[in-house]
């Protein structure tokens, strides 16, 4: 039952997936993906690795 109840009150908190420089790339706990911080190299890094290996996700980019 313990099990049951954490699975459905689930994480506060953002949950890091990786880094590309200084930005980071989190999911949130509503299951939104957001690109947070980083500079234009950072980004074009991210969005590549994004479009490779999490291709189905829908990613907000903030700064």
């Amino acid at each position: 039952m313990k099990n049951r109840i954490a699975h459905l009150i689930g994480p506060k908190t953002d949950r890091l997936i990786t880094t590309f420089g200084k930005a980071q790339l989190v999911a949130r706990p509503n299951g939104a993906i957001e690109l947070k911080g980083g500079m234009a190299g950072d980004k074009t890094a991210a969005k590549e690795w994004i479009s490779l290996f999490m291709h189905e996700a829908v990613v907000r980019f903030s700064k």
